[in-house]
């Protein structure tokens, strides 16, 4: 047997391997510290193929990626359903770290088992979140490696990380992403929705008055709104939603994606509460609204601001109280309108108080 060493990987040309990591890629990982691959599988799905032994000793290594992981704290991305989502440099992570924190250790003792990965895994969630910290904080200053995973998706995202990922920058410790699944990002790629500009909300607040208030911000706006929808709030986002934004705008319902039975719900915030008050669905969603239509206001001419002007003063208001009732209405500045009635109108009689 042939055995080419690589800076992290060792190829076994031949061997027959599980196909556990996913037909598509022939990919197992058996031990940690170290990937096996086979070579064949890779020849057969993408077209990947070996360079020719003369290009390269042997025993020779590559340097840049020969070197071990730097301590500091890695923020890794996990499948958000497939397990074939996971990548290669998120196993590698993975297995050569110290520990791993994460979110729910039975859900991610599957992945791990899954993959052979035989990595001390440590609880943190935001319950034990700040209890955590300083102990996690430690092992960092001591050079340890901390990979933190959450139990789908990019950690810090909607879940644990934010608060552990600031402490670390504040205190000089490296931090370093390793990309991967993010039901935001895949939901809105797929949407059908303007993705050039976007707003994520992620999970709305639990009190009805900060809930109805955070939607009401995202109904005037004009880019893409996201939002994470637990099940059981299905029904009552969509009602809020449809009595805020209005029952014609447009939204996208996104659930079990990456998963059999992925669906992309499309169609308008009243069709979605009428369907979804009677339909019961399982996971999180992710949901999408379109941005509100971005309708030009027109600047009036000082001739339409004059004519309101003398209407409201013919009416008996005084100069002050029609520049503030126009300015009301107008995109105009207040200053640009007094400007114009003190020289169209000159100074007139007050009888009511400016102050306010």
């Amino acid at each position: 047997m042939l055995i080419r060493r690589l800076p992290w990987t060792a190829i076994s040309v031949g061997s027959p391997l599980p196909l556990n990591f996913g037909a598509m890629y022939g990919a197992s990982i058996p031990m940690r510290k170290q990937l096996t691959v086979s070579l064949f599988s890779f020849c057969s799905s993408s077209g990947f193929h070996p360079p020719p032994q003369s290009q390269k000793p042997v025993n020779e290594t590559d340097n840049r990626h020969s070197q071990s992981l730097k301590p500091g704290l890695y923020l890794v991305g996990t499948p958000i359903g497939n397990l074939e989502d996971i990548t290669l440099r998120a196993l590698r992570v993975l297995n050569s770290a110290d520990v791993i924190l994460s979110e729910d250790t039975r859900h991610s003792g599957k992945l791990l088992h899954h993959y052979n990965i035989k990595t001390p895994l440590m609880s943190y969630h935001k319950f034990n979140e700040s209890q955590r910290e300083q102990i996690v904080l430690k092992r960092l200053k001591q050079g340890e490696i901390v990979a933190l995973i959450s139990d789908a998706g990019m950690p810090g995202i909607s879940d644990p990380g934010m608060e552990l990922a600031k402490l670390c920058v504040s205190e000089n410790i490296l931090v370093v992403p390793i990309p991967g699944p993010c039901a935001l990002v895949s939901a809105l790629s797929a949407s059908g929705l303007p993705t050039d500009e976007f707003t994520f909300v992620g999970f709305l607040p639990k009190h009805s008055g900060s809930r109805r208030k955070r939607l009401m911000v995202s109904a005037d706006q004009t880019t893409t709104q996201i939002f994470y929808v637990p099940p059981h709030k299905l029904s009552q986002f969509l009602e809020e939603c449809s009595s805020i934004f209005g029952d014609t705008r447009i939204c996208v319902i996104a659930r079990e994606m990456t998963k059999l039975h992925e669906e992309f719900w499309r169609g308008t915030l009243g069709e979605a509460k009428e369907l979804f008050s009677i339909r019961q669905v399982k996971g999180e969603l992710t949901i999408l609204i379109e941005g509100q239509a971005n309708s030009k206001v027109e600047t009036p001419s000082h001739i339409q601001l004059e004519s309101e002007l003398r209407e409201l003063i013919a009416s008996g208001a005084s100069l002050s109280t029609a520049v503030k009732l126009v300015t009301g209405r107008s995109s105009v500045s207040r200053k640009t309108i007094y400007s114009l009635a003190l020289r169209k109108f000159g100074k007139q009689p007050e009888v009511e108080d400016d102050s306010n």
